[in-house]
């Protein structure tokens, strides 16, 4: 297997000179598995978020996804990695494709919180949370940390070969620029007034 190789579906990869290395920034609908030594980055509102690493190699991975499940299974024309049970499939499969072994993945969750007027009484972020941990549940693949629900959206920064994470709750965002980028899919979530870091795992 070549170690450098990765499954790009994430396209926004940059320097970032405050960990002083390579990042991909995960935007929804969107994943990315790498053995390289870098920091995969996502801003979540009420979308969730897997980061799931072999635990021995550091081969690594991060998604982002909207909805547990299509309501258009039947076309798979509309299958798309925004929904959790795809994004989920799609991302466990490249890991292993890559070298990782099942029975050393581990996984850490985030998002899934209450912060959309319309989304919030749907309980999007409520499913999504309580999809991903069933889901993991049901493949055997250990939880080994989660921030999930709550009213804030938050910044994760998931750094696949040592397994540690940076979550910031991002306090004064405006709900709005959070709909937007997770309804529409555009191409950068807009900058926020971050508010302390909290170092989870």
């Amino acid at each position: 297997m070549d170690s450098n190789c990765e499954e790009i579906l994430s396209p926004n990869i940059y320097y970032d000179r405050n960990f002083d290395t390579d990042a991909a920034k995960i935007l929804p609908g969107e994943f990315y598995v790498t053995a390289r030594d870098m920091v995969l980055v996502t801003v979540l509102g009420s979308c969730v978020s897997a980061c799931i690493r072999d635990r021995v190699s550091g081969i690594g991975g991060m998604n982002h996804f909207m909805l547990p499940d299509s309501n258009q299974n039947n076309n798979p024309n509309n299958i798309s990695a925004r929904y959790g049970s795809y994004a989920m499939e799609l991302m466990i499969n490249q890991l292993l494709k890559m070298g990782a072994r099942r029975d050393n993945l581990e996984a850490k969750v985030f998002g899934g919180g209450s912060v959309l007027n319309g989304f919030a009484t749907a309980n999007v972020g409520g499913r999504n949370a309580d999809f991903v941990l069933e889901y993991l549940h049901v493949e055997g693949i250990e939880v080994a940390g989660q921030d999930l629900l709550d009213v804030f959206p938050r910044k994760v920064y998931f750094f696949p070969n040592s397994g540690r994470v940076l979550v910031k709750k991002l306090r004064k965002m405006h709900n709005e620029t959070i709909a937007e980028r997770e309804q529409a899919y555009r191409s950068r979530l807009g900058t926020a007034d971050i508010q302390g870091d909290v170092e989870l795992f």
